[in-house]
């Protein structure tokens, strides 16, 4: 578990696949720790990572940059990744840099546990 008062990070399992629950602000003043959270998350865990982003409150470029980042991590190490609850307000940097189409991108975390199964 990571807090600053700006960010909280806190991980799950479901199955063998590791839900990274994101709150709060991802910019500059909190990517140091974003970054370092799912480094460790895929360390410990292997390539499979869902990011539940229905809490961030602001994301930008640069956060994205370290999810795209991370989402190459995972399926060229032959895993799957998914981001679930992105929320257009708060993550706008997706849409506008044409992301939102190439990302994996789920509404519920059942919907991308089921396309992890298939």
């Amino acid at each position: 578990m990571f807090n600053n008062g700006l960010l909280s990070l806190t991980s799950s399992m479901s199955g063998d696949i590791v839900v990274i629950h994101v709150n709060g602000v991802l910019d500059a003043t909190t990517r140091d720790q974003f970054s370092e959270y799912l480094d460790a998350a895929a360390d410990d865990h292997g390539p499979d990572m869902i990011l539940d982003l229905g809490s961030v409150t602001f994301m930008d470029s640069r956060a994205l940059g370290l999810i795209v980042h991370h989402w190459q991590r995972s399926t060229t190490a032959g895993g799957n990744f998914a981001l679930v609850s992105v929320q257009y307000p708060n993550s706008k940097v997706m849409w506008v840099t044409g992301l939102s189409e190439r990302l994996p991108l789920f509404d519920t975390l059942d919907e991308a546990l089921a396309a992890f199964a298939a």
